[in-house]
């Protein structure tokens, strides 16, 4: 009852008076990304949603135009790159309000464990072992608010699948476990918790090495 007719309710409905509430701080973020740098206002990227379906994230551009579109978050070490502007963005997760569009049309929840890249396949495979490829992605999650960028890929899918199998089960339990992911996320957004440009996220610490290779968004 819970994960097919209240949580999509409360998805649809929360969203949509945040893009109301935050419709104007987001035209002012999108005139200032305009002027800021060359490009677009938003960036588009192919996504995994629930049951390993693609679709089409939607964020606030973030960084130049002149980064690699497809490399995940912990291949790169992009800091030398941005401007005053795109790492204040960043930091305060700010590039990530147009997401909001894809919770109304349900392709993600408010909740849930985020959507990997398309060619992430190390971590899709990770979220298989758990079953966290079988729940609708999120703007916030439980490996969120558990250490964000700073968790290595393992440890990251395990927490998704311990979230997947909450919202399974249904019941109170699983609401409140969404309301104490909105709670401690909003907290860890204001400390700025976990943000790493060029942070883990690897399979292990030792690939780490990789990380200066070319940036992309996250």
């Amino acid at each position: 009852m819970y994960r097919y007719v209240i949580k999509p309710f409360l998805d649809t409905i929360l969203s949509l008076c945040a893009i109301i509430v935050l419709a104007l701080p987001m035209l002012i973020v999108a005139i200032i990304i305009k002027i800021d740098s060359p490009g677009p206002v938003f960036f588009k990227q192919k996504r995994i949603a629930k049951d390993k379906k693609t679709f089409t994230i939607l964020k606030f551009r973030s960084m130049p135009t002149t980064v690699p579109h497809d490399t995940p978050t912990h291949q790169f070490k992009a800091e030398d790159m941005l401007s005053p502007f795109q790492k204040f963005i960043r930091r305060s997760s700010i590039d990530e309000l147009p997401q909001l569009f894809n919770i109304v049309s349900q392709r993600m929840s408010i909740v849930g464990p985020r959507p990997a890249l398309w060619n992430q396949s190390d971590l899709i495979e990770e979220r298989d072992k758990y079953g966290a490829n079988d729940v609708k992605p999120g703007l916030t999650g439980w490996a969120q608010i558990n250490g964000r960028d700073e968790l290595e890929i393992p440890v990251k899918a395990k927490l998704d699948g311990e979230y997947a199998q909450t919202l399974k089960k249904g019941g109170i339990r699983a609401f409140m476990m969404d309301c104490k992911c909105l709670w401690l996320t909003v907290a860890a957004v204001l400390r700025h918790d976990g943000v790493l440009e060029g942070g883990t996220g690897a399979m292990e610490k030792e690939e780490e090495t990789e990380a200066s290779k070319e940036p992309v968004e996250k």
